[in-house]
């Protein structure tokens, strides 16, 4: 299984056609035809079902698909960091993160950077801890954002100034909407939307103690702007964090704080021993001073 064959078959599931696949890749139909044969062969599983019209992945086909596409990207990182000049502070620095207001001093460390070095590039990733941390492990992600109760045993990180802080997203026309905070027993008869995160790492169940299990839970998410969707439609009301919804320019949505008052810490984690490149060693670099000059 070399490089080429992978990104044959990456365009093949991409394109769903051997055909469009071919001229992507200026190649001919039968040569891919053959790398995909010899490929499944050699692993001995099935990885196209192959239609009249186009092809679709087997679930070997789909988890493939998923490493060779990570498999490429981080060739095409490292052959990027490789070619560029030594005396010049340029490349990509991939920073993941979950959804929190911590990340707006991200954007301002980013924008400091960008002006001392317009040549450094960033790209950014949004997903669960869980999803960054495997990120990091696989080279993909320089950095990771995460929130709340997160095993970082195998990271080193910084803690991140400003604490989430945690509420109601309700409907401005709710009959709770007035309320000035959330009690445990508000909670009891109504629809709620949960954090997938945040319900695999109990970061609400000491909050709620004992009435967690009699909780009505009736849909779970892992991005706040989808869930908010769901809020406005009346599905139910949203556990999340405050400042990642815009409740101050419209009058459909409104946040409710916790009582007791519920935080939740976010730190930035990379990891540990890690030989960074030029790029991320300089977002490191300022990062660093950020935090020393705000203490």
């Amino acid at each position: 299984m070399d490089v080429r064959t992978l990104r044959y078959f990456v365009a093949i599931a991409k394109a769903e056609n051997f055909t469009a696949a071919a001229e992507a890749l200026h190649v001919t139909q039968p040569t891919l035809s053959k790398q995909v044969k010899e490929l499944e062969e050699d692993l001995g599983k099935q990885l196209l079902i192959r239609g009249s019209r186009k092809v679709s992945l087997t679930a070997d086909g789909h988890l493939l698909q998923k490493r060779a596409s990570e498999i490429i990207d981080l060739l095409n990182r490292t052959e990027a960091e490789i070619r560029k000049p030594d005396d010049v502070i340029a490349g990509s620095v991939h920073i993941g993160g979950g959804e929190s207001a911590s990340m707006r001093l991200i954007a301002k460390i980013v924008k400091d950077l960008q002006t001392k070095y317009p040549d450094i590039q960033f790209h950014l990733y949004s997903g669960i801890a869980e999803d960054i941390k495997e990120r990091l492990d696989n080279g993909l992600l320089d950095f990771g954002v995460v929130i709340g109760a997160v095993n970082t045993d195998h990271y080193d990180f910084r803690i991140l100034p400003e604490e989430d802080t945690w509420g109601l997203l309700v409907p401005n026309d709710s009959h709770i909407a007035n309320k000035s905070v959330i009690h445990p027993e508000d909670l009891k008869d109504i629809p709620l939307i949960y954090s997938d995160q945040s319900l695999k790492n109990n970061e609400l169940t000491g909050w709620f103690g004992d009435d967690f299990s009699s909780l009505n839970i009736v849909a779970s998410y892992n991005l706040i702007f989808n869930a908010s969707l769901m809020v406005e439609a009346g599905v139910g009301y949203a556990l999340c964090l405050d400042n990642l919804v815009d409740t101050y320019t419209t009058n459909k949505l409104h946040f409710i704080p916790l009582d007791p008052p519920m935080s939740s810490q976010v730190k930035i984690i990379w990891k540990k021993q890690h030989n960074f490149p030029t790029a991320a060693k300089a977002f490191k670099q300022q990062l660093q001073n950020h935090l020393k000059s705000s203490i």
